[in-house]
């Protein structure tokens, strides 16, 4: 067969735009499909090596482990989806909380009463300083052109250290116990954690933006062509700005999710999940070299995250595994990524 029939489908399928968005639609499809299979299978792996792995504990364990991973997560795919990177995340996560415990603990007076103000200027604490960073993130990336995977090395020492100099390394306790009430309450029987119902409104918003409206195309053209996005008349700059902001709010709404969860602030809350929201995202489908990506696959990337995680734990495997683990599917997911850009390139460069 010559290398021009081969070729033939290639030129027929771009030849007809409204085919070709349907198979990419496909595609995506296909891979969500495939992905909520694995984290199908690992449920069912663990459940019948376990059953203490379906337990309203085991869930409840699940549940939380995967929220926090996913509010950050969330904002990663965006950033991603750019062809940039936010290392920062994680290190946000725990500084932007050590801020809003901060200002409640130092500003004022938790007594009976006085909760609901003190607990709003914590909220709005924890999100303006969770803002700064991502910000700052922006401002770097966008207008000083420096690369973002520096960019934001830099700016994770920078919210790791503050973060330990604002209580010298020690976590703070001292906040008013309806942030704790609320972080535990459990809706429909005790299966469902309030902060998840939060956190899942908040990625199905999350995914219809990245999906049908014209910021999240955006998001991902920029990815895709950042000269094509130029020379359409969109402020890519101003765009990059505010998709690095998004991903420190976010970055902020899970500390306030950990800050729930645990009574407390710690600065070291989210220091592994630079790592695992990263690979939630690649496992998710969204390419590490930009413009192509779902919130959809990031949910399920992050349940099998979460799956793997808690059940390592619940089959009695070391703790200090879980890294390892997570690691091991992390390069295998950017190696299978890798390959699926090359092929694509390859067609394209045929297809010429």
């Amino acid at each position: 067969m010559s290398l021009v029939s081969e070729v033939q489908p290639d030129l027929a399928v771009a030849s007809e735009p409204g085919r070709s968005k349907w198979l990419k639609d496909k595609g995506r499809v296909f891979r969500d499909l495939w992905m909520g299979g694995v984290l199908l299978a690992l449920i069912v792996g663990f459940g019948l090596y376990t059953p203490a792995f379906f337990s309203r504990a085991s869930w409840l364990n699940t549940s939380n482990t995967a929220l926090e991973v996913l509010l950050v997560a969330v904002g990663e795919t965006f950033v991603i989806c750019t062809a940039g990177i936010d290392l920062s995340v994680g290190a946000n996560l725990g500084f932007s909380a050590m801020v809003g415990a901060w200002v409640m603990s130092h500003w004022f007076t938790v007594g009976p009463g006085n909760d609901v103000g003190i607990v709003v200027v914590g909220i709005v604490a924890t999100l303006v300083a969770a803002g700064f960073i991502g910000a700052l993130n922006g401002v770097l990336v966008a207008w000083g052109r420096i690369p973002a995977f520096v960019v934001t090395l830099g700016t994770l020492g920078i919210a790791t250290g503050f973060g330990l100099l604002l209580n010298n390394g020690q976590e703070i306790s001292s906040i008013p116990s309806s942030i704790a009430r609320v972080g535990n309450l459990n809706v429909l029987a005790g299966w469902i954690p309030v902060p998840v119902a939060i956190g899942a409104a908040i990625t199905i918003f999350a995914g219809f933006v990245l999906a049908k409206t014209r910021f999240g195309a955006y998001t991902l053209s920029i990815g895709d062509s950042t000269e094509a996005v130029v020379r359409s008349g969109i402020n890519e700059k101003k765009h990059l700005f505010k998709v690095y902001l998004v991903a420190g709010l976010l970055a902020g709404v899970a500390g306030l999710v950990v800050m729930g969860r645990l009574g407390a602030a710690s600065p070291t809350s989210g220091s592994t999940d630079n790592l695992n929201a990263i690979a939630a995202v690649v496992i998710g489908g969204t390419s590490l070299f930009g413009g192509r990506g779902t919130v959809l696959g990031t949910v399920f990337g992050t349940g099998i995250i979460a799956v793997l995680l808690t059940g390592l734990i619940v089959v009695n495997v070391p703790p200090f595994w879980q890294e390892v683990a997570v690691g091991v599917v992390l390069i295998a997911a950017v190696y299978i990524d890798s390959l699926r850009t090359n092929q694509g390139r390859k067609r394209a460069l045929f297809a010429r």
